[in-house]
């Protein structure tokens, strides 16, 4: 059995990439703070919100207190998703001290479809690719200040995603 000229490219870039990020974490190009990544993979993951079946429900679990509609808070989804099993969906605010944005869809057999912490300092923004059962509104919460924010867009959905 020999050994070909693929794999011992393909051994290479991984042994180049390795010493690479090595170089750089001991010469502080890459930050590595470990009290600080402690801190962050201690952060409580919200079980209890993405169990629940109704987004009233979901939003108490996640944040304990229900949100306000502002035309602070921004989402692009589409009018009409041709497959519920990847719409397109993006939040962005301009609202100061944002530390989360989480994606809600009333349909669904689970309300909560994406939660994300926004690290302090990080330009508020996120998109992702979300299942939808059926048609449905999708609601973007946004924690500023210590306050709920929302915005509901209404997506009509022509092919199921969650088993529909």
């Amino acid at each position: 059995m020999s050994i070909t000229d693929h794999e011992i490219s393909a051994t290479r870039r991984l042994l180049l990439k390795g010493a690479g990020v090595a170089a750089l974490i001991g010469f502080g190009v890459v930050p590595f703070d470990v009290p600080q990544a402690l801190a962050a993979a201690n952060d409580k993951y919200p079980e209890e919100a993405f169990k629940q079946k109704n987004e009233a429900d979901a939003i108490k679990a996640l944040y304990g207190r229900s949100a306000e509609p502002s035309d602070k808070v921004k989402m692009d989804a589409p009018e009409i998703a041709e497959n519920g099993a990847v719409v397109p969906v993006s939040a962005t605010t301009t609202l100061a001290d944002v530390s989360s944005i989480s994606f809600l869809v009333s349909e669904n057999p689970i309300a909560l479809v994406a939660s994300y912490k926004i690290p302090a300092g990080t330009l508020p923004g996120v998109a992702n690719r979300i299942k939808m059962a059926k048609t449905s509104n999708i609601t973007v919460i946004v924690e500023a200040g210590g306050k709920l924010y929302s915005a509901t867009k209404e997506v009509k959905v022509t092919v199921g995603g969650c088993g529909g």
